[in-house]
Order: C-alpha cells, then sequence, then structure tokens
C-alpha cells in the first residue's frame, strides 16, 4: 500500500457541463480528503453528481476547475498519455454494469490490466489466479462472461480492479444490478478490503454498502451537505446503518462541506 497519508485530495474541484443559461455545475467546489486505508461512502439521490465526482477522482473525467492529489501527486494538469499510466497503475475500478470483455475468459479479464500496465503473461497470470481464488472463482476462471451470473460477474470486476495493486478502488454502485444474495458476496468482498486497508471510494444508494464504509459523504446538487463517520468500525458487510455520529463538522481532514 502507498505509504502516503491521504490517498485523493481535491480542492475546489469543480465539473462543469454546457454554457451560459444551459450551464450545469455536476460537481460544485468539492474540497476533500480520503486519508490512505479509509472506506468513504458517496450517498445521495440520482444526478446530485456523485458519478461525476467518482470519474474525476479516477481520472476518466477532467475537473473544469480546482486541484486533484493521489499520493501527494497532483494530478489534474498531466497529459492524456500520463494521465492514463497512472489510472494503470493506481486506480482500480468496479462500475455497476461490469464492463468486461465479453471475447475473454474470467482469467483474462483479470490479466489484462496487469499486461496493460507491462506485467509478463506469467506474472499476470499467476496474479489472476490468486484474485480469482481470493473472490471464489477458481472453479470459473475458464468461462466467458456470457456464462457468469451477475453476482459472479462482479466479482471478476472486483478482482480485475485489484489487479494492479492500486492505490485507490474507486466503485460506482457495485450492488445496483445484483439480487440479494449476490449483493452479501460483493458485500463480504467490500468488507475485507475494508480490514485490509484497501482505499476504498463507493458511490451507492445501497444502505448496506453504506454500512462498510468508515464515512459517509451526502451529495445535493454537486456539492457535499453532510459529513458524517462512523462512531465504530462496522460489525461486518452486513451490519444496520446504527452506531453513527456527525463528527467535527469535515472531520480531521478539514473537509468543506
Amino acid at each position: 500500500m502507498n505509504a502516503a497519508p491521504f490517498a485523493i485530495q481535491a480542492r475546489s474541484l469543480r465539473r462543469e457541463h454546457g454554457e451560459q443559461q444551459t450551464l450545469v455545475r455536476a460537481v460544485d467546489e468539492i474540497d476533500l480528503d480520503v486519508p490512505t486505508g479509509q472506506t468513504l461512502a458517496v450517498t445521495g439521490p440520482s444526478g446530485c453528481g456523485k458519478s461525476t465526482l467518482l470519474h474525476l477522482l479516477g481520472g476518466l473525467e477532467r475537473p473544469t476547475g480546482g486541484a486533484l492529489w493521489l499520493a501527494g501527486r497532483r494530478v489534474d494538469g498531466l497529459s492524456e498519455r500520463a494521465l492514463a499510466r497512472l489510472r494503470r497503475r493506481t486506480v482500480g475500478f468496479v462500475f455497476q454494469a461490469f464492463h468486461l470483455v465479453e471475447e475473454l475468459s474470467a482469467r483474462q479479464n483479470v490479466e489484462l490490466p496487469a499486461l496493460l500496465a507491462g506485467a509478463s503473461p506469467r506474472a499476470a497470470r499467476h496474479r489472476a489466479g490468486e484474485l480469482l481464488d481470493r473472490v471464489g472463482l477458481t472453479h470459473r476462471s475458464r468461462h466467458l462472461p456470457a456464462a457468469l451470473s451477475g453476482g459472479e460477474r462482479q466479482r471478476v470486476a472486483i478482482a480485475r480492479a485489484l489487479a494492479n495493486a492500486p492505490l485507490v478502488v474507486l466503485a460506482d454502485e457495485p450492488t445496483g444490478n445484483l439480487d440479494s444474495a449476490a449483493a452479501r458476496d460483493v458485500l463480504r468482498l467490500f468488507e475485507e478490503l475494508r480490514q485490509d486497508g484497501q482505499t476504498l471510494v463507493i458511490v451507492t444508494h445501497d444502505d448496506r454498502v453504506a454500512a462498510t464504509a468508515d464515512r459517509l459523504v451526502s451529495m445535493r446538487d454537486g456539492a457535499f451537505v453532510d459529513d458524517v463517520w462512523l462512531a465504530g468500525a462496522p460489525a461486518g458487510p452486513l451490519a444496520a446503518l446504527g452506531g453513527l455520529a456527525t463528527g467535527t463538522p469535515g472531520g480531521p481532514t478539514g473537509l468543506d462541506g
């Protein structure tokens, strides 16, 4: 894991669409500090800017204004090539719709990020085997995504996100397309990652997912409106939302709503 005290820092981060009368601020002057090893859940109604924020943090979109750092390195001004290289090596993505390559097996999907980052085929294969074992899918490693259930595809996507031992995993509604049983499997994995000290930022409408977090941030109209820290670590991935306490405004990192 990266030794930097903050995995992510943002100051006055802004993302705008349109011009003048049609101008929309999808992300509106957000300040954020995510300590290394923290699990942060971002909640709020549809259209409030959650996914846009996640895309900005992961370098999938460029901010209109403001500044962004990953592990202490400012990244908002990087070239496209440098940003793509950074994404491959330091950020893992998990999407609601999985986004697996349909022509590749589960193992090949997990191998792909390591190969793109320059790992040897042997090292990528070994890493994929370890990760598929971790998510309980060794026996399905040769199957194409079409032959997997929704829960299995999401577990493959989580394994793929971990292929390059990323600084941070960004997850966008990871249980949104899953039934209850499959969602529980995914929640157990996120809880294990949290306990292992993996930095996680999860956008979600699911209270069960939010219950696995160390900290909950609520968004409205592109801005943060609440910042809640858990009084104690949750008992597990299915822990009810309880025992929460609102900390000092902005917490120890000085988050400005």
